[in-house]
């Protein structure tokens, strides 16, 4: 008996394969702080090492100025590298949940017109998203979320080119976060199928455009986008943010280097 293998499924799984590692390394997963090799050198610049599918990392910009305003330029230029993450949860505690938080699978057609194409194929009530008593904004790899605020994308590429303050964009439309059910992905453990786990959750879909990812091609492409994006925070104060990289020391990628103003 002779096995013949099919050169069309080999290449498949291959192209999974490069999915599975283009926003994480498969054995480096989870992270909690920048490597000794990144460091942050300035005020107003974040190092987020947001690879983990696992995790979101939070930041709090009021407290990030309270080390300015103390004079701590040591302990600001660690906060600026070191920030609290909290897992996605993957399951439920008690109780038989709301119906809508959860974990999504959804199929993606990865090896025909992209994963803009996808289908819904199962859902899991999880717990909700845990989150700190105090925080601004969250990342996961490629996704953003505000905390109760808003986002404007501006026609700026540098913090200096900025208006003297946020005066001059209030009569702007600031785009709040929106519910998604397929944009955050946390389980590739089907990924084979072409299947993705992917939390529900609210996230900025202004903000998150700063760093697109395409699928095809393979590896998937991507695109960042170097605006400035004006966040109006809940607290009713306004910060000025711009992605500078996207690619750490080692070559992980969704490991962001953001420069920000706060206030602004």
């Amino acid at each position: 008996m002779h096995r013949v293998f099919r050169p069309i499924s080999i290449l498949a799984g291959c192209a999974i394969m490069m999915l599975v590692t283009a926003c994480n390394g498969i054995f480096d997963d989870i992270y909690d702080e920048a490597s000794a090799s990144s460091s942050v050198t300035t005020e107003g610049q974040l190092l987020v090492n947001a690879a983990s599918w696992k995790d979101w990392y939070y930041v709090d910009f009021d407290s990030l100025q309270m080390y300015i305003e103390r004079k701590d330029t040591a302990g600001l230029l660690k906060a600026q590298t070191n920030f609290t993450h909290y897992a996605i949860p993957t399951s439920l505690s008690s109780g038989s949940g709301d119906g809508k938080t959860g974990m999504y699978t959804y199929w993606f057609d990865v090896f025909g017109k992209g994963i803009s194409v996808n289908e819904k194929r199962g859902f899991t009530a999880t717990d909700a998203q845990p989150e700190p008593q105090s925080w601004s904004i969250a990342f996961h790899r490629n996704n953003v979320r505000t905390n109760g605020g808003a986002v404007l994308e501006t026609k700026y590429t540098s913090l200096n080119e900025l208006p003297k303050n946020s005066s001059y964009f209030l009569g702007a439309t600031f785009q709040e976060d929106e519910w998604t059910e397929n944009e955050v992905w946390e389980d590739q453990s089907q990924m084979l199928m072409s299947l993705i786990g992917c939390q529900g959750i609210r996230i900025n879909k202004v903000l998150s455009s700063w760093l697109k990812i395409d699928i095809p091609p393979m590896p998937p492409a991507f695109t960042m986008n170097k605006h400035v994006f004006i966040v109006r925070l809940k607290n009713g104060k306004y910060a000025a943010l711009q992605l500078e990289n996207y690619i750490g020391t080692d070559g992980t990628k969704c490991w962001l280097t953001i420069n920000y103003k706060y206030p602004y």
